[in-house]
C-alpha cells in the first residue's frame, strides 16, 4: 500500500478540539508557528488559494477553520467584497477574536462565527454558493466536515480545499516527513514556550494524511463532482477543487 492511501483515519490528527484547546493556547502564536514550520512558503500557499477562490463566481462564502483570518484577508483583497458575503467560521473562540480585529474594516461584509466545520446546524442547507476550507480537513474527522460542506452548498455551488498532501516520489515524501518529524517537535516547543501538543497533532495529521488522489477519491465518493487538484511545492500541500451536483435532493 502507498503512502497515504485510504486506509488513513477519517481524522488524521486523532484530535478532539474539545477535549484540547491546543488553537485557543497557541492563538496568539499561530502565524508565527506557520513561518517557522514552512520556512514562510505557507504564504505563498495561502496567496494562491486565496486568488483560486477569488476568481471563482460566489455571493456567499463560507470559509471553515478561519483562524486567524490570514486568507480571508487575501480573498477580501483580489475579490473586494462588494455585493458579497462571506462568513468566516472557526471553533477556537481566541483564534477568531484575532480574526475579528484583522478584518474589522471588513465587517459590513465578512462576519464571523462560532461553527463546527463537522457539524454546522445553523447554515441552512443549500444556502451558499462556495465553501472553502485550509490547513484544517487534517484536525477534523474530514467525512463529515466534507458531508456538511456538501449540504450547504447550492446545487453547483464550488468548493475549493488547501491542504496536506503527498509528494508524488516516494524515497522524497518518506525523506520529507522524517524531516519533519526531527524539526516539528523542536520548533514547536520553541515557538509555544513547551507546549507539546502543539506539533504532536499537526505531525500526526502530515503522516496520516490521503495522497492528493485519495482526497480526490473520498471527495467523490460524498458525491462531489469535476475534482480536481493541483500540487504545490512538490506536493508538500495541494489545492483541491470540486463542484456540488448541479441537480440534487436535499441532503
Amino acid at each position: 500500500m502507498t503512502i497515504g492511501e485510504s486506509s488513513a483515519p477519517e481524522n488524521a490528527a486523532e484530535f478532539e478540539w474539545k477535549a484540547d484547546d491546543i488553537f485557543g493556547r497557541i492563538a496568539t502564536r499561530y502565524d508565527r508557528l506557520c513561518d517557522a514550520f514552512s520556512f514562510g512558503i505557507h504564504r505563498l500557499w495561502k496567496q494562491k488559494v486565496a486568488r483560486r477562490i477569488a476568481s471563482e463566481r460566489w455571493d456567499v462564502l463560507l470559509d471553515g477553520a478561519t483562524g486567524t483570518g490570514d486568507i480571508i484577508l487575501r480573498v477580501v483583497a483580489q475579490a473586494g467584497v462588494e455585493g458579497r458575503t462571506i462568513l468566516a467560521s472557526d471553533v477556537s473562540a481566541k483564534m477568531l477574536a484575532i480574526a475579528e480585529k484583522r478584518l474589522h474594516r471588513h465587517s459590513s461584509a465578512v462576519a464571523l462565527k462560532l461553527l463546527d466545520a463537522e457539524c454546522m446546524p445553523s447554515v441552512p442547507t443549500h444556502s451558499v454558493d462556495a465553501y472553502s476550507i485550509s490547513l484544517g480537513l487534517k484536525i477534523c474527522n474530514r467525512r463529515l466536515a466534507l458531508q456538511e460542506a456538501l449540504r450547504v452548498l447550492k446545487p453547483g455551488g464550488r468548493i475549493i480545499i488547501l491542504e496536506a498532501s503527498n509528494i508524488p516520489w516516494t524515497v522524497l515524501h518518506r525523506m520529507y516527513l522524517a524531516y519533519m518529524s526531527v524539526c516539528m517537535p523542536v520548533i514547536g516547543w520553541l515557538a509555544t514556550g513547551g507546549d507539546a501538543s502543539a506539533y504532536k497533532y499537526l505531525l500526526q495529521g502530515i503522516r496520516e494524511f490521503p495522497t492528493a488522489e485519495g482526497l480526490a477519491e473520498e471527495m467523490e465518493n460524498i458525491g462531489f463532482e469535476d475534482v480536481v487538484f493541483e500540487r504545490l511545492s512538490l506536493g508538500i500541500v495541494a489545492i483541491h477543487s470540486g463542484r456540488s451536483p448541479s441537480s440534487r435532493h436535499n441532503v
